[in-house]
């Protein structure tokens, strides 16, 4: 009984291909598409956390004109700032915590009314950055 021969196609294209037994496109263009869209996958969550980090920086930078400024909490939700996304933070010697997205930073606070207000500031080059392992119950924070 004679074997069969089977013919590789591009994954792509599906054009039969011709040369090497292990070859997968059947030309330059071909590979690319294919890694670009393997690519696309693999970086879909960067994007998005990029993406939710430029919003975020963005209106911090709006509300902090003269390099510190306080603003209520409430207007940030509403102008689509996501508290869970920061780049760094700092804690001060007094023990406060600031959240950083890029050079603007932010603390949430509570005045003496009970309204939630957030101080924003701008980086200085004073400021040590910290990771999540230097503070123990960092978790409770956010």
């Amino acid at each position: 009984m004679p074997m069969k021969k089977f013919d590789n196609v591009c994954s792509v294209c599906g054009t039969v291909l011709k040369g090497r037994l292990d070859k997968k496109y059947c030309s330059d263009q071909c590979r690319y598409i294919a890694n670009n869209e393997k690519k696309r996958k693999t970086d879909r969550a960067i994007i998005t956390v990029n993406s939710i980090l430029r919003k975020n920086r963005k209106i911090l930078k709006s509300l902090n004109p003269e390099g510190r400024s306080t603003i209520r909490k409430e207007f940030m939700k509403q102008a689509g700032f996501n508290f869970k996304y920061f780049t760094s933070y700092y804690k001060t010697k007094s023990g406060n915590l600031y959240f950083f997205c890029y050079e603007y930073g932010y603390m949430q606070v509570t005045d003496k009314e009970n309204i939630e207000r957030v101080v924003i500031i701008n980086y200085q080059d004073y400021m040590d950055k910290f990771t999540p392992d230097d503070i123990p119950a960092f978790k409770e924070l956010l």
